[in-house]
C-alpha cells in the first residue's frame, strides 16, 4: 500500500490515506504463491499414510509374464540329531495341483470364512495382550494376508520389479566344500582379521538384479512368499505315504523309518521356493518361528526345535537368563561369563538351522544354477533372520521382514565379509516397524511376552540395511507382540503407506556388552 499527504480530519486530526495497490498486483501476487507451493510439493518428499481395504487388491497381472513369481519347489531339511541327514524336495507340478485341486478350492474357502472370525479373535489377543499376558495357545493357522484372501497360495502369481546392483563377494563362493573350509578356518583362528586377510580370498565384483525395495508391490510379494511358507500343505492317505516327496538327501528309508513322518509333520527347516517364468530368477523363502506362545507365527508342527534355534541364535549365551531357565547348549560358565567357543561350536553343529539353510541352497543351486539365474533369499522372523545369514554367506541379495537382530550370529559364524566394504554395495535390507518388540529388540526381561513364552530374545542390532516404519508416531500404534505377525506387517502398514519405509545404515549397535566371552583355545 501507498501513502498520500497528510490531510486534515473533521475535528482537525492528521492522518494519512491510504490508497490499495491495483488489483493486477493482488493477482500476480496469488499466482506467484502458487508457484512456488507447486514447486515445494514436488521437490520435497512427502510421506503420508493412506488406507487400502482388503477388496483393494495387490495387481497380479504385470505386462510381462517373466516378472511373476510362482511357487515351484518346498524344500524340507531335518532337523535334530536323528533327521539332520533327512532332506526332501515336494515339486509343485500343474499335475500336483490339479491332484489336489479340491483341497485348494476348500482352503480359499475356509479361509474367506475365517476371516471375521480371526479379526474377532484378533481384537481379544490385542486386549490380552494391553494387559500384559498373552494367549499361548492361540496360533493362527492360516497367517495369509487379507489382500490375498481367496486365493490358492500354491499357484498365485506375484508381481516383482528389479533394478541393477553391484555386489562384492567371495568368487570361489559355490566351489565344492569352499565355504565350509573357509568359515572352519575362521572359527579356529578366532575370526581374526589379519590372519583371515594372509590367506587373500578372491572377492567378485558382480553386477546383479536385486529385487526393487522402493517398489510396494514388490515389497508385498517379497512379504507374501515369507507368510506363503507358513502354509501347509493338503494331505491325505496318499499324502501320507510320501509319494510326492524327492529324495534329495543321504537318508534312505528302512524297515524301521519307511513311513517317518517328513513336510509339515516333522520337525525341520523349510523353504518355499518361487522362480520367475523366464527361470532368471529365483526367490528362497525361508520359514519363520511357530507358534508356542507367539501369535501368528503359523502351525505349531515345529515350534519346539524353532525355540531352541531361536535361543541359540538370539541370546547371549545359550539362554541362560535366569537359573529357572533350560539353556539349549552348554557354553555358561559363571555369572555373565561365556564359553565363546563352545557357541560358535554349536552354531556350526549339523542339526542346527544355519547348516540346512546351506544345504536346502545348495539344492536349490542344482535346480538353477547360480551362473544364469538371480537367486534371493526372504523370511520372515526367525526365518528372516536366517535368510540373512545365508545371504551374508554367499553374497545374496536378501529382503529380512521383522528379523530379530542376527548381527552377534553373524560374528559368532565368522561369515565372509569383504574388507572395507562400502556401505553402497550392502545387499541385505531389513524391514521392521518401531510397534514390533522383537525387531526392535526389547522383547525381553522377566515380564516380556517372549521370556514369559519361553524365548530368550536378547539381540537388538542388524546387518545391513534397516528400513523401518514408523508406525508408534504415523499410526499412534503401541509396541504389541501381535505386530510381528506376518500378514498385519502386510495388510495393515506397508500397504497404508504410499511408499516403502527408507533404508538407512545401522547406528553402531553392540549386543549382550555386559557379557564376558571367552575363548579357551587361547590358552591351550
Amino acid at each position: 500500500m501507498t501513502r498520500m499527504p497528510i490531510e486534515k480530519g473533521p475535528q482537525g486530526q492528521s492522518y494519512y490515506r491510504r490508497r490499495l495497490p491495483p488489483l493486477r498486483f493482488i493477482s500476480y501476487s496469488l499466482v506467484s504463491i502458487c508457484i512456488v507451493v507447486t514447486i515445494v510439493v514436488k521437490i520435497l518428499p512427502v510421506r503420508h499414510l493412506y488406507v487400502i481395504t482388503p477388496e483393494e487388491k495387490v495387481e497380479e497381472t504385470p505386462e510381462e509374464n517373466s516378472k511373476t513369481l510362482q511357487l515351484k519347489h518346498i524344500f524340507h531339511h531335518g532337523i535334530g540329531a536323528k533327521d539332520y541327514t533327512l532332506h526332501k524336495r515336494l515339486d509343485i507340478t500343474p499335475a500336483y495341483l490339479a491332484k489336489h485341486s479340491s483341497y485348494f478350492k476348500s482352503l480359499s474357502f475356509v479361509e474367506a470364512e475365517k476371516e471375521e472370525v480371526e479379526e474377532a479373535e484378533e481384537e481379544e489377543e490385542e486386549e490380552e495382550a494391553e494387559k500384559g499376558g498373552i494367549n499361548v495357545l492361540n496360533t493362527n493357522t492360516f497367517d495369509w494376508p487379507k489382500v490375498h484372501r481367496g486365493k490358492n497360495p500354491f499357484d498365485i502369481q506375484l508381481p516383482f520389479k528389479t533394478k541393477q546392483y553391484k555386489i562384492k563377494r567371495l568368487k570361489d563362493r559355490h566351489e565344492p566344500f569352499f565355504i565350509e573350509s573357509y568359515l572352519d578356518y575362521a572359527r579356529s583362528v578366532n575370526g581374526n582379521a589379519e590372519i583371515l586377510n594372509r590367506i587373500n580370498l578372491e572377492w567378485s565384483d558382480d553386477d546383479v538384479s536385486v529385487p526393487n525395495i522402493t517398489d510396494r508391490d514388490t515389497l508385498v510379494s517379497l512379504a507374501t512368499i515369507s507368510s506363503n511358507a507358513y502354509v501347509r500343505f493338503p494331505k491325505d492317505d496318499e499324502e501320507k505315504k510320501k509319494s510326492d516327496w524327492i529324495d534329495v538327501g543321504d537318508w534312505d528309508p528302512d524297515e524301521q523309518h519307511n513311513n517317518i513322518n517328513f513336510g509339515w509333520d516333522s520337525i525341520g527347516l523349510r523353504g518355499h521356493v518361487f522362480v520367475s517364468h523366464d527361470n532368471k530368477t529365483v526367490v528362497i523363502g525361508i520359514k519363520g518361528t511357530s507358534g508356542a506362545g507367539l501369535p501368528g507365527g503359523g502351525s505349531d508342527e515345529t515350534s519346539g526345535i524353532d525355540k531352541t534355534n531361536d535361543n541359540l541364535l538370539f541370546s547371549c549365551c545359550c539362554a541362560r537368563v535366569g537359573y529357572m531357565w533350560t539353556t539349549v547348549c552348554d557354553c555358561y560358565e559363571k555369572t555373565y561369563t561365556c564359553n565363546q567357543d563352545c557357541l560358535e561350536r554349536e552354531l556350526r553343529r549339523k542339526d542346527r538351522y544355519y547348516e540346512a539353510a546351506l544345504d536346502i541352497y545348495k539344492n536349490v543351486t542344482k535346480l538353477y544354477p547360480p551362473e544364469t539365474t538371480e537367486i534371493w533369499v526372504t523370511g520372515h522372523s526367525l526365518g528372516g533372520a536366517v535368510a540373512s545369514l545365508l545371504g551374508r554367506t554367499y553374497g545374496l541379495p536378501t529382503v529380512a521382514i521383522e528379523s530379530p537382530g542376527e548381527m552377534l550370529a553373524s560374528n559368532r559364524l565368522h561369515l565372509p565379509k569383504p574388507p572395507g566394504l562400502p556401505r553402497h554395495l550392502e545387499h541385505i535390507w531389513h524391514f521392521g516397524n518401531t510397534a514390533d518388540p522383537i525387531y526392535m529388540g526389547v522383547c525381553n526381561g522377566a515380564s516380556s511376552s517372549c521370556s514369559l513364552a519361553g524365548y530368550a530374545m536378547e539381540t537388538a542390532c542388524h546387518t545391513g540395511y534397516q528400513c523401518v516404519y514408523d508406525v508408534v508416531t504415523d499410526k499412534g500404534w503401541r509396541v504389541n507382540l501381535l505386530n510381528h505377525r506376518i500378514h498385519t506387517v502386510i495388510d495393515d502398514i506397508i500397504l497404508t503407506y504410499n511408499e516403502t519405509a527408507p533404508c538407512v545404515d545401522q547406528a553402531p549397535c553392540r549386543d549382550c556388552f555386559n557379557w564376558r566371552f571367552v575363548s579357551h583355545d587361547d590358552d591351550e
